[in-house]
């Protein structure tokens, strides 16, 4: 076997060099593999699944207008173009899995593009080792980064294909999405939430309503985007790829079952096994950054729409709460998402969120807590975070 360390370890193998040769050519993720891995999952591997119920897209497109009337009297943000609504599209679970994948794509390139250089502590001469050993490690890496595309189309399929069939609307994870004007709500997901949490489906409808035009409303702001896309895009940079953790983890990892379906969900959907995707100093160091802004901007959705709802629903506590449990305790799909994306969405920093926005309006009120996206540079700071009387010294100060 050759030393040279540019020569595919496979080119004197015709089949592994004619596939070495086909993967090379396929980008950092094979995006074929991940809508058809994420629709297989959304409709429990049969690929079809029955169009949304008329009954079900009436009553979610008839409540509409009265929701984003209070989001927008209370918020004092635009929902859409204008005074109209945005595009609502009340859908399946096959077809929200289209628009996300779409939607998640250049974040989901960017990860795999990282994930896929050379780190730089990779590329330093190490000790001299013995030449067959490093051979067999040569050829492993090598079979590692000729897999990774379709194991990473795999994997992001699998968790979007999971996300699918929880999934409320297009704000389960706060996350700017494209096209700017569409809101995306999945139907059956609403009605069986209510049916399991023993809910009216219209009251259900109007929360979900009012959560997902809130979402919509904040993060439509231009510079609130742009903050929240350029933190989780440098977030993303941050990864360094380690040639080795695919073998370390098949070699330890405890699935803890015996199904063979249950062991590959489990590969498939783990960053750590099948990525090693893990955080760099880079991204412990911004971290407290990206977890200020996203607690905020969830303190805030939640304190308005825990009062819009009260005004429409006259109520709602219950729904908030089952909600809210279920975010905290998410599935494991979930959050290797959000570890993918850098956002932790745990329960201590949904209680900060909610501590921040408590303490705002505490001392100035729904307008006071408002001026988190009067401008550019508005959202809190770690310490401010926890200290709402520093950030409304610092707007206070600006304002003069």
């Amino acid at each position: 076997m050759s030393n040279n360390p540019d020569e595919q370890p496979f080119s004197g193998i015709p089949l592994f060099g004619d596939l070495a040769k086909a993967m090379a050519g396929q980008g950092p993720l094979q995006w074929d593999v991940a809508r058809q891995v994420a629709i297989s999952t959304a409709t429990n591997g049969t690929n079809t699944e029955a169009n949304v119920d008329p009954s079900s897209r009436v009553g979610l497109e008839q409540l509409a207008p009265i929701a984003d009337m209070h989001v927008r009297n209370y918020t004092g943000l635009t929902t859409g173009s204008g005074t109209t609504l945005p595009n609502i599209v009340v859908t399946n679970h096959s077809t929200w899995v289209h628009h996300t994948l779409e939607s998640y794509k250049p974040l989901f390139t960017q990860l795999a593009t990282a994930l896929s250089n050379p780190s730089v502590d990779a590329e330093q001469p190490g000790t001299e080792l013995d030449i067959e050993t490093d051979q067999i490690t040569a050829m492993m890496s090598s079979l590692n980064k000729m897999m990774a595309p379709a194991m990473m189309g795999m994997s992001i399929g699998s968790m979007i294909g999971q996300l699918s069939l929880r999934a409320f609307g297009q704000y389960d994870l706060p996350i700017p999405r494209e096209p700017k004007n569409q809101m995306l709500l999945v139907a059956s997901n609403v009605e069986q939430f209510a049916n399991d949490w023993s809910i009216s489906v219209d009251d259900m409808r109007m929360w979900v309503l009012i959560h997902e035009l809130t979402s919509h409303a904040v993060l439509s702001v231009d510079h609130v985007r742009d903050s929240i896309n350029q933190q989780i895009s440098k977030y993303i940079a941050g990864f360094r790829p380690n040639p080795n953790a695919l073998m370390d983890r098949l070699t330890t990892m405890d699935l803890g079952t015996s199904d063979p379906m249950a062991m590959m969900q489990k590969f498939l959907t783990d960053p750590t096994i099948i990525l090693g995707a893990v955080r760099s100093p880079e991204q412990e160091r911004q971290a407290p950054v990206l977890d200020a802004m996203i607690a905020s901007i969830i303190g805030y959705i939640d304190h308005s729409v825990d009062t819009i709802s009260a005004l429409v629903l006259g109520g709602g506590e219950q729904i908030a709460e089952a909600v809210r449990r279920r975010r905290v305790e998410s599935a494991p799909d979930d959050s290797f998402v959000q570890q993918l994306l850098g956002l932790r969405l745990t329960r201590q920093q949904v209680e900060r969120g909610h501590a921040f926005a408590a303490g705002v309006t505490e001392r100035a009120g729904h307008d006071g807590l408002s001026q988190l996206f009067t401008r550019a540079g508005n959202l809190p700071t770690p310490n401010e975070l926890d200290a709402p009387g520093l950030w409304l010294a610092r707007i206070e100060l600006q304002d003069k």
